[in-house]
């Protein structure tokens, strides 16, 4: 079995519902993901995926919805003070955790035909969380 990783880093904020700690306010991260391709074999050139087609693909879907973008859950009470003001957001089904933003780069990796075996979100530089079916 092949595996390689590629690591992109963006930034974003968010807040947490029903939270009791400090999270529960709007914050942003500098955050580094790292996603990792598995194959059991290797393509005509020796590559499970050539690594700058992968950060290209990623690093285009990221920059276009959550780089710098409040990520929000969509019954949060502030989304509409956020859309009238103008603000940059992207509504995920859940709780905007590390957990459930790694989740989210997953399925776009696995959306964008990569075959993708992890995710690892890292929100700061001692917490990190990971996804992986």
């Amino acid at each position: 079995m092949y595996r390689i990783s590629k690591q992109i880093s963006f930034c974003y904020g968010h807040r947490l519902l029903d939270h009791a700690g400090k999270c529960r306010h709007l914050h942003g991260h500098n955050a580094r993901a790292i996603i990792t391709l598995e194959a059991s074999e290797l393509d005509g050139q020796g590559m499970v995926r050539d690594f700058s087609e992968v950060g290209d693909a990623l690093k285009a879907w990221v920059e276009r919805e959550i780089d710098h973008t409040m990520l929000l859950h969509p019954d949060d009470p502030v989304l509409p003070v956020l859309q009238a003001a103008g603000e940059r957001l992207f509504t995920m089904k859940y709780n905007p955790t590390a957990e459930n933003i790694a989740r989210l780069l997953y399925e776009v990796a696995r959306e964008a035909g990569f075959p993708v075996v992890e995710v690892v979100l890292w929100e700061t530089d001692s917490a990190s969380a990971t996804y992986r079916p």
